[in-house]
């Protein structure tokens, strides 16, 4: 299986919208997405961009490659509360791509990308299976992320949004 990008009218300009999905047991008593969903769907959709290239993990650490990373910091912005169930998507950039590290953005927004209800960015470090120490991403991954990294000239999309 691999994802689709969505196809909207106000596509991003950088990046790429995945489709995601808030079913109605993601939303908390206030009748609002929970704010643990909100990263956990941004995850899922960085999961399904991954697959789409043949990158997975099947439990083995060993064989798992460019999947063997660890998150040595995360931050999300809260900005407009998600109150209903139904299609949305996940804007997901890299904002830097180092040699064992990589920094990727996000947005949870609107199915067509323009109406932003979190954002945020989360740092990834590949590791070594064996020793857990920072080791560099294959040069397959290295390209991949590659096309996704957002343009030093760019605004953040939905910037304005609040």
């Amino acid at each position: 299986m691999s994802v689709e990008p969505l196809q909207a009218a106000g596509s991003v300009a950088y990046g790429q919208l995945v489709p995601v999905t808030v079913h109605f047991d993601d939303l908390d008593a206030l009748g609002m997405l929970h704010n643990a969903r909100y990263p956990l769907l941004v995850e899922r959709a960085w999961a399904e961009y991954w697959h789409g290239f043949g990158f997975g993990f099947d439990g083995d650490w060993a064989a798992a490659g460019d999947m063997c990373n660890v998150i040595k910091e995360m931050k999300v912005s809260y900005e407009r509360p998600v109150t209903r169930a139904g299609r949305y998507a996940a804007h997901l950039w890299v904002e830097r791509l180092g040699r064992t590290g990589l920094t990727y953005g996000f947005r949870l927004c609107s199915a067509d990308g323009t109406e932003t209800h979190a954002r945020g960015h989360r740092v990834l470090v590949r590791v070594d299976p064996q020793t857990f120490r920072p080791t560099p991403w294959s040069d397959r991954a290295r390209a991949i992320a590659a096309d996704l990294l957002r343009p030093a000239d760019a605004q953040e999309a939905g910037a304005d949004a609040a």
